[in-house]
């Protein structure tokens, strides 16, 4: 089995703490760091939040790395649940991993670069604001050559925003690096508010954490339920999205989801800031730059993230060693 080195650049944020519980869950992925960037919470509690995920998942050895604590241009806006701040200790328990001292930006750019000069590629799963990413990119030309691809969790084109009336949050955090991002030249996947709101997990879906997933799993389910996205007014039906996850769950099973290649622009400024728009139906003379995943299996996405993490209470994964994933 070929496995994928991938860098989660993050802003934990529950969905991010699904995200990356996945990811260290799956044996095809080899989690090389957490990146993070100032965004639902502010980037100290950030950090504290990436440490006490990687520890309950017993991983201690996934170093994590302070970046951007703020966006390159605009003011700062904070997630919804800013207020929270770092996750409660009651919920996901204190953390003795400490950030190491090089920067997120730094970091990114190393590894790419490494990579690039052994022939080699990474992967970059962005669910937070692209700061870091687009301050790695702008660092040295030889960043974009070692990077495989980027998979970013954000914008929002029919289903409107969340965090605005026009915009998903991670790209109204940053519209700037969005455009940095966007016209890099490095392959883009992109997982709007289109899909991500097109599966909704329930109550049963954590039950099914909390009843197999060990501590990972049961830390997971009381952060789900304490900061609850249900919204049956918009969505029609009972449950909320995990947006992040869909990032990492791409990457394991991409049969799982549809999607086009087109061109993507973000409005960076102005009263609309934050906006993201895609040609899908080619009315402009601009070049696709972004696969742009549409629809997605609820059951079968559904299915896979709660397997998978709770494979991780069947067996305690080791500090260089990676649990079998069951389906």
């Amino acid at each position: 089995m070929s496995v994928r080195r991938i860098i989660i650049d993050t802003d934990p944020g529950v969905d991010d703490a699904a995200a990356i519980l996945l990811a260290i869950a799956s044996p095809e992925l080899d989690v090389i760091g957490i990146s993070v960037v100032a965004g639902n919470v502010g980037l100290t509690e950030s950090v504290k939040n990436a440490c006490k995920l990687v520890s309950i998942a017993g991983r201690q050895d996934i170093p994590v790395y302070a970046g951007a604590a703020g966006p390159l241009v605009r003011e700062q806006v904070f997630g919804k649940y800013a207020h929270i701040g770092a996750f409660p200790d009651e919920m996901v328990p204190p953390s003795s991993v400490k950030p190491k001292s090089l920067s997120a930006v730094r970091f990114i750019a190393n590894e790419a670069r490494a990579a690039a000069a052994r022939n080699e590629k990474i992967t970059i799963c962005a669910i937070g604001p692209l700061t870091n990413v687009a301050l790695a990119l702008r660092l040295h030309p030889d960043v974009a050559a070692g990077i495989e691809q980027i998979v970013v969790m954000g914008g929002a084109f029919k289903a409107m925003g969340h965090r605005t009336a026009w915009a998903e949050y991670n790209v109204y955090a940053d519209p700037h690096a969005v455009d940095i991002v966007l016209g890099s030249g490095v392959k883009l996947v992109l997982f709007s508010l289109d899909v991500t709101l097109q599966a909704l997990f329930t109550e049963d879906d954590f039950r099914g954490l909390e009843r197999r997933g060990g501590e990972p799993g049961k830390c997971l389910a009381a952060l789900l339920r304490a900061f609850d996205r249900s919204d049956i007014a918009r969505f029609g039906r009972p449950g909320g999205p995990i947006h992040d996850a869909m990032t990492v769950a791409w990457l394991l099973q991409p049969g799982l989801f549809a999607g086009k290649n087109t061109a993507v622009g973000v409005t960076r400024d102005g009263p609309t800031a934050g906006h993201t728009w895609a040609d899908f139906h080619r009315k402009s003379d601009h070049v696709a730059n972004a696969l742009v995943i549409r629809t997605v299996d609820e059951t079968g996405f559904r299915q896979l993230l709660v397997s998978r993490i709770a494979s991780m209470g069947i067996q305690s994964p080791s500090r260089n060693e990676k649990v079998s994933a069951t389906i």
